[in-house]
C-alpha cells in the first residue's frame, strides 16, 4: 500500500479538496504512476457537480502523463521506469474492443464512470479508513500517484518530464476532438466541416479538419479571443454566434451547408443548430457532454434527407495506434495544442477549475513535481 495525496471531490461542495490516501497496491492487471501531469477536462467539473453518475466522494481526472512505478504481475502494456499517457479504461474482450474500438467497449460506462473496479472495491482509500472513488476512466489522476488500468496506458518516448506533461491532454480532449474528425467524419479535400464550440476538444477538431485540407472549416462560439485563436490554427471562417446566425452564416459560407459538423459545446441547443447547419447527407458528430437526461428536438424530415446524427466517444480512438500519432504530429508542429494551454501547480487546482469554467483558460494542466 501507498500513501499520496489526491484532490477529493466530495457531493456538494463543488470543488476540490486535497486529502491524504492510501492506494492499494497494484493488482495482476493494474500500473502504479507517479503522476506528472493532469489535464482539467469539462466532463471532470460534471461530474464534480453531480451531473455525470460518478459516484462521490471520488478522485476525478482523466488526462494523466506519468512515470510508472510498478506494475501487476499480468501487465504486458508497461515496465517500471516508462513515461505513459493515461487514457480510458475498456474490457479488451467484448465485441468491439476485439474490432478496434474500444471507446464503445460494452462496458465503458461501469469501468469509467463507477468510481470502482469491476468487481467493486477501489483502489484508494481515505485517512478515516473511508472508501474513496477511484479508477475514473481507468486511472483517477488527481492525484500525485494512481492505481491505473493496464489497457488505458500507453508508453511514449520524450525528452524529459516537462515534455511529457505537455502531452497529458491527448488522453481526452485532443483524441476526442482530433479523432472524431480523422477517425468518425473523415472529411475529403475540398468537403466543408462546421465546429460548434470552440474549447479545447472543438479546437481540436479544427486543427485535426485543417490536416484533411477540408475548405471552408468553420469554428463557431461566442467568446472573441476562442473565434481568434480558432483561425490560427486552422479554421478559414468563424462565427460569434451571440452576433450572428450560426445555421444561416455556415450555409452561405458552404453554399448550402457543412458536409460534417462537430458539436463540442455540451449544449442542447447547439445541436440542432449543428443538424439545421448540415447539407443533404451531411454529418453531425456529437461530442458534447451535458447533463444525464438532456434532450434535444430534431426535424426528423431533416433527416430523412440522409443526414446522420452520430455520437463518439474519445474519438473513437484505438489508444495503441492513434495516441502515438498524436504524438508524433504535435511533434511535428502540425497539431500544437500545447497553444491551448496553461499549466496550474496541483494546490491552485480549484483555481484552475474556475479558470476553464469562466472561459479564461482552454486547458488547465496540473504540473505535479516531486
Amino acid at each position: 500500500m501507498v500513501t499520496t495525496r489526491a484532490a477529493v471531490a466530495r457531493p456538494g461542495t463543488g470543488d476540490f479538496g486535497w486529502a491524504e490516501v492510501s492506494l492499494d497496491d497494484p493488482r495482476p492487471d493494474e500500473v502504479l504512476v507517479r503522476v506528472v501531469a493532469a489535464g482539467i477536462c469539462h466532463t471532470d467539473l460534471t461530474s464534480r457537480d453531480g451531473g455525470l453518475p460518478v459516484p462521490l466522494p471520488a478522485v476525478l481526472g482523466h488526462e494523466g502523463a506519468g512515470v510508472v512505478e510498478a506494475v501487476g504481475a499480468d501487465v504486458t502494456r508497461a515496465k517500471p521506469g516508462d513515461t505513459v499517457l493515461l487514457s480510458f479504461s475498456s474490457c479488451g474482450g467484448c465485441a468491439n474492443c476485439a474490432a478496434g474500438h474500444p471507446a464503445y467497449c460494452a462496458a465503458f460506462l461501469p469501468r469509467n464512470f463507477s468510481g470502482r473496479r469491476p468487481d467493486g472495491t477501489t483502489p484508494i482509500t481515505g485517512a478515516d479508513g473511508e472508501p474513496v472513488g477511484g479508477r475514473f476512466f481507468g486511472q483517477s489522476s488527481f492525484a500525485y500517484r494512481a492505481v491505473v488500468d493496464q489497457r488505458g496506458v500507453v508508453p511514449v518516448r520524450v525528452r524529459d518530464e516537462d515534455e511529457l506533461a505537455a502531452l497529458a491532454p491527448v488522453g481526452c480532449g485532443v483524441q476526442t476532438g482530433a479523432g472524431t474528425v480523422l477517425n468518425v467524419l473523415r472529411p475529403e479535400k475540398g468537403q466543408s466541416v462546421a465546429v460548434f464550440g470552440a474549447g479545447a476538444v472543438g479546437l481540436s477538431a479544427v486543427m485535426a479538419a485543417a490536416l484533411t485540407g477540408a475548405h471552408p472549416i468553420v469554428a463557431v462560439d461566442v467568446v472573441p479571443s476562442r473565434l481568434e485563436l480558432a483561425r490560427e490554427l486552422g479554421a478559414t471562417h468563424t462565427v460569434n454566434a451571440a452576433e450572428d446566425d450560426p445555421v444561416a452564416r455556415i450555409t452561405e459560407l458552404t453554399g448550402g451547408g457543412a458536409d460534417a459538423a462537430v458539436e463540442s459545446s455540451g449544449v442542447p441547443a447547439v445541436l440542432r443548430q449543428a443538424v439545421d447547419a448540415l447539407a443533404v447527407a451531411g454529418s453531425v458528430a456529437v461530442v458534447g457532454a451535458p447533463p444525464m437526461g438532456s434532450e434535444v428536438a430534431l426535424d426528423v424530415n431533416d433527416l430523412l434527407q440522409g443526414r446522420t446524427v452520430r455520437g463518439v466517444i474519445e474519438g473513437d480512438s484505438d489508444l495503441d495506434t492513434f495516441v502515438p500519432r498524436l504524438v508524433e504530429l504535435h511533434r511535428q508542429g502540425r497539431l500544437p495544442f500545447d497553444r491551448m494551454v496553461r499549466t496550474y501547480p496541483p494546490e491552485r487546482i480549484n483555481e484552475a477549475a474556475a479558470d476553464a469554467e469562466a472561459g479564461r483558460v482552454l486547458k488547465p494542466v496540473l504540473r505535479f513535481r516531486g
